[in-house]
């Protein structure tokens, strides 16, 4: 179990379950390598599949199915994983465990429990599930869930003894009947120190509106744009379990759109954290947070709602990080084969389209993405970019595919370096959702993703290059605990500066490791970390040593008695 401890103290280095990635002065002297993945997934031998009820007619929702939280549910220091699954389409319902979507506990030696049964997370009338955002609503110190479906979206409060209530009736989270919820993200909008959420919805669909597409006299999934896009949907925390559908007066209500991926940061740097989704053939949005719970939608003006020939494309994933080590939150979100996958860099005032620059533009050329993230999987300080691949429906060659890695050499440039991952990084098939998260506490990110009809594959990382590494846990008294969106600068002792912020919503469907990481090549010391926190507190750390999770507690403001 990790004893976490919060700052004024550092945390002892712990031995993972593949051994020790503890300070060891004779990592230096390693021959530098490049990490890859093996999945563990069959060790734990799982009792579950990504089942999305493929018929032979094909039903709209059946291609996006497989959503992946990774998150600590019993607070024991273990990353735990959560999926969503799919429906029984003729009448939607989870039949039977089949379909159920599931949560495995990690026991901390390379294995997993199924423990869906006894948390209470068995069943239920959700139809066909989709995302799933995790963030502490209540601020108790325990993780909850929401559930984006197409049935009835749920809000499962974390008990904080292992189990689950579902306490959406009384909730305010509804939403009009027949609208297809996809993804979500908590997050202070309006920086009351109370985790609001914002839902992203792609269309209205039953099945007995599904329209029933075919080329020639086969069936096909309908193009995107045969279906109505719609608004997505802002919920204000009002406390106490109860939540405010604010979409109408917060300006959500204008644009239209089918919403995939959801990434929150404060793009601006004004303090208030904004919010971009990716469409699926309709212009990205960026919501700007204008502050006084108004937000305006700029994504045609900031640069981020199409591609550089001026086309609305298939955007999938969305994640937003620093890729560059500017200071400055970027965007990246992937689409289909054929499409450019797109690569948005933050110039201060708007985004400028990098993806050819970066050669993004080449390398994703033949691949069909579907979650996605930036992640240093080889701790060097570069945040690389992960796709999960894997065309809509069989077409020919080239529609079962592998994930890839494009490393991020210098800031500017990326390479293919997919082929150096393994073999179970190079899974063939129709991968969809995907998090991110240290699961065995050894200071490497690894990775969990979902394939269409096939169990899920648990990647852990070889963590072999003997780089250095630091993960922060921040926990805020005066703004929400989760610290949603605190943005963090590291410099380290020879004046390098990286840059990361608290970010739970990546990829599509998904949600990954609260934990705030940086990687740190090949040096030891961290001369300083600053630390912006939601609600405006800043604080400094000075002189911290590498290779630890550390925890750190918001100072309280002057005059405040919040305290958690």
């Amino acid at each position: 179990m990790l004893r976490r401890l919060c700052f004024f103290a550092i945390l002892i280095p712990l031995s993972g379950f593949l051994g020790s990635r503890g300070l060891n002065s004779s990592r230096a002297a390693q021959v530098e390598k490049r990490p890859h993945f093996v999945d563990i997934a069959p060790k734990s031998k799982l009792d579950y599949i990504t089942n999305n009820n493929s018929t032979s007619r094909k039903y709209f929702p059946q291609v996006m199915c497989g959503g992946v939280a990774i998150f600590d549910y019993d607070n024991d220091g273990e990353m735990d994983i959560f999926f969503t699954n799919g429906a029984r389409i003729s009448d939607m319902k989870k039949a039977d465990h089949s379909y159920y979507n599931r949560l495995f506990r990690n026991r901390g030696d390379g294995t997993f429990e199924d423990v869906t049964a006894k948390s209470g997370l068995a069943g239920a009338d959700l139809g066909f599930s989709f995302g799933v955002a995790v963030g502490d609503y209540d601020n108790d110190g325990n993780e909850d869930l929401f559930v984006a479906n197409a049935g009835r979206n749920a809000l499962y409060h974390n008990n904080g003894d292992g189990t689950f209530t579902d306490v959406t009736a009384n909730s305010g989270l509804t939403k009009p009947p027949g609208l297809i919820s996809v993804g979500a993200a908590w997050f202070d909008f309006d920086n009351d120190g109370l985790l609001d959420l914002v839902v992203t919805n792609y269309t209205y669909w039953s099945p007995k509106s599904d329209i029933d597409c075919r080329m020639g006299n086969s069936p096909v999934y309908c193009d995107p744009r045969r279906y109505r896009s719609v608004a997505n949907r802002l919920y204000r925390n009002l406390g106490d379990g109860k939540f405010q559908d604010v979409t109408d007066t917060s300006g959500f209500k204008k644009a239209l759109g089918k919403g995939m991926g959801i990434s929150v940061a404060d793009f601006d740097q004004d303090g208030l954290l904004d919010v971009f989704v990716a469409n699926d053939t309709d212009p990205n949005f960026l919501y700007i947070n204008k502050g006084n719970g108004r937000f305006e939608e700029q994504g045609l003006w900031m640069g981020v709602a199409y591609d550089d020939n001026g086309k609305a494309v298939s955007s999938m994933g969305s994640d937003a990080k620093d890729f560059d080590n500017d200071g400055r939150i970027d965007v990246f979100t992937n689409n289909l084969r054929g499409e450019i996958w797109e690569l948005f860099r933050n110039t201060g005032n708007s985004f400028r389209y990098f993806s050819a620059t970066s050669q993004i533009h080449r390398l994703s050329a033949n691949y069909s993405g579907w979650s996605t993230g930036f992640i240093d999987y080889n701790n060097d300080g570069w945040k690389d970019i992960y796709s999960a691949n894997g065309h809509v429906d069989y077409d020919g060659t080239n529609t079962k595919q592998h994930d890839t890695m494009f490393e991020n050499i210098d800031g500017r440039t990326f390479a293919d370096v997919s082929e150096l991952m393994g073999t179970d990084f190079l899974h063939m098939g129709f991968q969809r959702g995907a998090a991110f998260g240290d699961l065995n506490n050894d200071g490497f990110p690894d990775i969990v993703v979902t394939s269409l009809n096939e169990p899920p594959r648990i990647l852990l990382n070889s963590a072999d290059n003997g780089k250095h590494w630091l993960w922060l846990t921040l926990i805020g008294t005066y703004s929400c605990r989760d610290a949603i969106g605190a943005s963090v600068k590291l410099t380290t002792r020879s004046g390098r500066a990286l840059y990361n912020h608290v970010a739970v919503s990546v990829g599509l469907m998904s949600s990954t490791d609260k934990r705030v990481h940086f990687g740190l090549g090949g040096e030891n010391e961290v001369a300083s970390i600053e630390i912006q926190w939601p609600r405006g507190t800043k604080q400094r750390i000075k002189d911290i040593k590498s290779d630890q999770f550390l925890t750190i507690r918001e100072p309280l403001p002057t005059g405040s008695s919040t305290s958690r």
